[in-house]
């Protein structure tokens, strides 16, 4: 059920922080390091589309269609969420096996006038036979699994302005929310039901530079229950591109995250679990060069500092806030021969997130990797998020023919700080604060800091204007901290594996 609005922890301090900044916004164009599925042959509307603008010109104002996808998922030495005992590359005595289907329906329809527009889309998220419960926390939800939200309402939003005829424009509703590659903000459509917010958001664009400034609540995930916002978190921001720096692109963001101590719980079976206290202040900028303006060369540079209060759960549920000062970098680079069959992309990659040195002093330094899409970045397995870790990522992509592409990749992990925790992909520590002394996860000071290697291989092809298909394994190989997290011989280590296979349909 819907918390009372009552509750609502006081905005005064957020909306202050967006007062005091101007600053300038537009979502960057896809960062060519991160593999993309081959475009379609040839433009495709959709079915009803098509035919109704035959028939009638004036019907190119309605867009009405939908998109279906299917994939197979099959994980080996993957911990099982809701399993007791079942740990991410544990050996013996475990179930870490888990293969499953998961299926996503979209239905759209939206019209286009010359100054406003409405648009809304229905989402039937389904699976069988995953085993990972929905909810590990209290109560435990297993349901068919955490991508499971039979049917719900995925976006609905109005539009009000004209950019050709006027700079200002507003756009209320639920919506996704993503800028530049979905490092820090995305719309995780890699997950079976994606991640939307209710937000209102004001733009104002010219030629020189564009610029939202928004504020929303992220949408909580719950089956079986209409979806609504976590009324006890909220999202603001001021995200701003130019292109006039030469041969570049450059984004400049402030951000906002706020979360009582009641936004935990705010909904009784949410999906995944729901953030701890927090209010975190997020400076960053973006350098992009522009395609071709380098040559055959590309790079991108981002950095974010962060400041502000987290409450950490680990030390104890009824703790004090601590100070949070926390900071990421992310550099990377490629070489495109373009003279060259298929088109082969070189790339080299380093991330990192900031991680803390002693949990106890105060003070909290993990990295708060906001609500990104990391499935793109820290390997296709979904191991790792942007929180105290190095990563350098080698990538190798080709085109074949227009319709194929393939993505070879390499990274290399280890944690910035031992006294902190491994996190998964979703942010979340693996264990609590204690040494596991070889018995699972936690904060092992005493360890090496060498987490491991993943090597995935992907590939799409277009097979149609409205199908694609889509496959990838990925490989990852156990180094010295999790062979030491879990080296007592009742628990042991071992490698993982993760396959897929993807079918998409456009109608």
């Amino acid at each position: 059920m819907k918390p009372s609005s009552s509750h609502v922890p006081n905005p005064t301090s957020s909306a202050a922080l967006l007062v005091l900044v101007a600053a300038t916004t537009t979502i960057a164009p896809q960062a060519v390091a991160q593999y993309a599925p081959p475009p379609p042959p040839a433009p495709f509307a959709g079915f009803l589309n098509e035919a109704m603008r035959r028939e009638d010109p004036y019907m190119n104002a309605w867009d009405i269609g939908g998109s279906a996808r299917v994939r197979y998922e099959l994980k080996d030495g993957n911990g099982i969420a809701g399993i007791p005992g079942s740990l991410d590359f544990r050996e013996n005595n475990t179930d870490n096996h888990n293969a499953y289907f998961i299926e996503r329906l979209r239905f759209r329809m939206g019209y286009t006038d010359t100054w406003w527009s409405l648009f809304a889309e229905g989402r039937s998220s389904l699976a069988q036979g995953d085993e990972r419960f929905a909810f590990a926390g209290t109560p435990r939800s297993k349901g068919d699994g955490p991508e499971s939200d039979t049917l719900d309402l995925h976006q609905a939003y109005f539009t009000i302005g004209n950019h050709k005829e006027f700079p200002l424009s507003l756009k209320v509703g639920r919506q996704e929310i993503i800028y530049a590659d979905e490092r820090f903000i995305g719309a995780f459509a890699w997950n079976n039901i994606g991640r939307v917010f209710d937000a209102a958001k004001v733009r104002w664009q010219n030629s020189w530079f564009a610029a939202d400034v928004f504020a929303s609540r992220p949408v909580i995930p719950e089956d079986d229950h209409f979806n609504v916002s976590n009324d006890y978190e909220g999202f603001l921001g001021i995200y701003a591109t130019s292109t006039k720096v030469p041969k570049h692109n450059l984004d400049v963001f402030l951000l906002s995250r706020n979360a009582s101590a009641s936004a935990a719980t705010a909904v009784p079976q949410p999906q995944v679990p729901l953030p701890t206290a927090r209010d975190i202040y997020s400076l960053g900028v973006r350098l992009k060069s522009k395609p071709g303006d380098f040559g055959p060369w590309d790079y991108t540079v981002d950095a974010v500092g962060q400041i502000g209060n987290y409450k950490d759960t680990r030390i104890a549920a009824n703790s004090e806030r601590l100070d949070h000062l926390a900071y990421a970098f992310v550099a990377q680079g490629g070489y495109t021969f373009k003279d060259t069959f298929g088109s082969p992309r070189i790339g080299l990659e380093y991330a990192y997130g900031s991680g803390d040195d002693d949990p106890r002093d105060g003070d909290h330094g993990t990295f708060d990797n906001l609500y990104p899409t990391n499935h793109k970045f820290y390997g296709y397995a979904d191991f790792v998020s942007l929180q105290n870790i190095h990563d350098i990522r080698a990538i190798f992509q080709i085109k074949p023919t227009p319709r194929l592409s393939v993505a070879l990749e390499g990274h290399a992990f280890w944690l910035a700080d031992t006294s902190d925790n491994f996190y998964n992909v979703a942010g979340a520590p693996r264990g609590g604060l204690a040494s596991t002394n070889g018995r699972g996860y936690g904060v092992n000071p005493a360890n090496d800091s060498f987490v491991g290697t993943e090597i995935d291989l992907i590939a799409g092809y277009a097979l149609t204007r409205y199908a694609q298909i889509e496959a990838g394994y990925c490989h990852f190989f156990t180094g010295s901290y999790i062979n030491e997290s879990l080296s007592d011989p009742a628990f042991g280590s071992s490698d993982a594996d993760y396959f897929y296979a993807q079918f998409n349909l456009n109608f």
